[in-house]
């Protein structure tokens, strides 16, 4: 009988049904040692579920190959370094299952978001982020996953963005309105093949809310393309209420910093944090 919990199950599935036919049957094989002939790949994923003893067990296994495992935590919104090796990937994987935190359980974000008698900033800002940079990530043609729905709806319609770039010389650029706002950034994923990584620690995000319906979530994070780190990024968005859209939160300005390797003087890419303290946040809010 398998030593799964439903959670480590389910996940274990979703993974599973990531993997080629050849593959899947050849893992049936391998972890029933060729003592069961079955017949189809519903059969041979639940074969493997029964006769899995742990998680890390099924993990492990060569044919569970990293990639999976990454396109998985993608799809439950985890945003990892392409270049992250298997065992950190198991990790991470382990460390969601144990939580319940997975997509069947989590809180749906952003401008899935409705307004309640109270909430919680932070909560908003996390489940926020989880949603947008899966989001943009999913547009990134290197990580082969279906793109998802980006577009002009989650901006409002005289949203800003102010980019600044310093990665060898330094790049200003300023866009209006959601179809050019959102064009931008999605080219730094579908253009320019970047991934963001955010930093979602407390050291890594912070928000604020304006007693005028205005939230900040500010968040810092890690740029890659392919299994290269690049630099890091801090960005901040203005959140809004829109109450002709069942109260979902838009996005009313975004600014965005990218430091490249050269620029950041020997600063920890692994969890980079915040620059920006409460005051300059306030100030924003004004």
């Amino acid at each position: 009988m398998s030593g799964l919990s439903e959670t480590e199950r389910s996940g274990c599935a979703k993974i599973l049904k990531l993997m080629s036919e050849d593959h899947l049957l050849s893992l049936c094989d391998t972890v029933t040692n060729k003592m069961i002939v079955v017949e189809s790949h519903t059969e041979a994923m639940e074969t493997i579920l029964s006769f899995t003893n742990t998680a890390q067990e099924l993990l492990k296994r060569k044919k569970v190959f990293r990639e999976l495992i990454f396109k998985y935590l993608v799809k439950e919104g985890v945003v990892m370094p392409p270049n992250s090796e298997k065992h950190q990937l198991m990790r991470r994987t382990l460390e969601l299952w144990s939580s319940g935190k997975t997509d069947e359980t989590r809180p749906r974000p952003t401008t899935e978001v409705k307004a309640e008698v109270a909430f919680d900033p932070l909560v908003l800002g996390q489940q926020f982020c989880h949603w947008f940079f899966q989001l943009l990530n999913s547009h990134n043609p290197s990580l082969g996953q279906p793109p998802q729905d980006w577009g002009p709806q989650h901006f409002w319609p005289d949203v800003k963005l102010h980019l600044l770039s310093r990665a060898g010389s330094e790049q200003m650029e300023d866009f209006l309105g959601a179809e050019l706002v959102s064009l931008r950034l999605l080219a730094l994923t579908r253009e320019e093949h970047l991934v963001l990584s955010p930093n979602l620690q407390p050291q890594g995000l912070r928000t604020l809310a304006s007693p005028h319906g205005l939230v900040l979530v500010a968040v810092a994070g890690t740029i890659h393309r392919d299994k290269t780190c690049l630099g890091i990024f801090e960005q901040i968005f203005g959140l809004i209420r829109s109450p002709l859209e069942n109260n979902s939160w838009k996005i009313k300005f975004v600014n965005l910093k990218i430091k490249g390797q050269d620029a950041l003087g020997g600063t920890d890419m692994v969890a980079p944090t915040l620059s920006y303290n409460s005051t300059e946040l306030q100030l924003l809010c004004n």
